[in-house]
């Protein structure tokens, strides 16, 4: 039976943890962030591959660093045939990589080269790409720029949300990660090289990328809200309030004159963009309130004409 060190952290890595489990894979020990605040009363909250080795019975070890002697240490007396990584938020350091018997394997959430770094799947939504999908790669000391080993594509639908592919990616995981040790423990596995050339990076989100620039065209807006849905949301200002935006979808006829300017008519609401587009707002929540469909939240307050998003 093979031996596995998991390394992992939100809930994208459980389904990978949890293939493994399920397929014959020993996993002797699972390395994960350690516990973080979190609510209004930051209460310490394990993580969810934590919760899940918990209640496999799998040892759990949370390291702040892995550069330490005391994390290579732990991670050498598994004497691992694989370390796997899905989403761990930690790069190793090389004398952790050289542990395994056969290699360090990373699950990562993009087409290679393409996203390299954090938040590949939102960064996929926000840029309103056609496709994204799953890499496996052999791990180096860079930054997702080992050798790819396996990909698998996925369409993504132009209403989709980030929160909404990366739970279809997360299912996705598992069946990728188990041919991809199955093919290389047998030797039927070529490593590529990426195409460094063709390389992107991407940065963690930050709540003030949220913020809606109306001057943008619909398109890119409708972008903005998926790729910020379930965290931060989209957002703008109406009447001095936040108002966030939860759904919304690209109108084909336009409505309103000015940038920012709100339309409402039979429950719906429009907001007029950039380069003569328009925006329907589906799904709004406005500060102090729950999240409500446009026709409900229009029923309880009305909208003044010539009301401009944003001021």
């Amino acid at each position: 039976m093979m031996r596995v060190v998991f390394m992992g952290t939100p809930d994208f890595a459980v389904p990978s943890l949890q293939a493994l489990c399920e397929n014959g894979y020993d996993v002797t020990l699972v390395v994960t962030q350690p516990d973080k605040p979190q609510g209004r009363k930051q209460i310490l909250t394990p993580s969810p591959v934590k919760e899940y080795a918990i209640a496999q019975n799998i040892p759990v070890f949370q390291p702040v660093s892995m550069k330490t002697q005391e994390s290579f240490d732990m991670i050498a007396s598994q004497t691992p045939d694989f370390i796997v990584v899905t989403a761990f938020g930690k790069i190793l350091p090389k004398n952790i990589l050289d542990l395994p018997k056969y290699a360090c394997i990373n699950v990562h959430g993009s087409l290679l080269p393409q996203y390299r770094g954090a938040a590949p799947i939102q960064w996929s939504v926000l840029n309103g790409d056609k496709k994204t999908g799953l890499t496996t790669m052999l791990m180096d000391v860079g930054l997702d720029t080992g050798d790819i080993l396996m990909q698998e594509e996925t369409e993504i639908p132009e209403d989709e949300t980030a929160g909404e592919l990366f739970d279809r990616l997360a299912v996705m995981t598992g069946p990728i990660l188990l041919k991809t040790l199955d093919a290389f423990v047998k030797g039927e596995i070529t490593p590529q090289k990426q195409q460094d050339e063709n390389a992107s990076y991407v940065s963690v989100l930050k709540k003030e990328m949220a913020v809606v620039d109306w001057n943008q065209p619909a398109n890119v807006i409708h972008n903005l809200v998926r790729g910020m849905h379930p965290w931060p949301v989209a957002f703008t200002r109406l009447n001095g309030k936040t108002l966030k935006i939860h759904v919304s979808r690209v109108s084909e006829k336009i409505y309103g004159n000015a940038i920012g300017e709100v339309v409402c008519f039979d429950g719906n609401i429009f907001v007029r963009c950039g380069n003569d587009t328009c925006l329907q707002l589906l799904s709004i929540q406005l500060e102090g309130s729950k999240r409500m469909d446009a026709d409900v939240f229009l029923r309880g307050r009305a909208i003044e004409p010539k009301t401009v998003l944003g001021d």
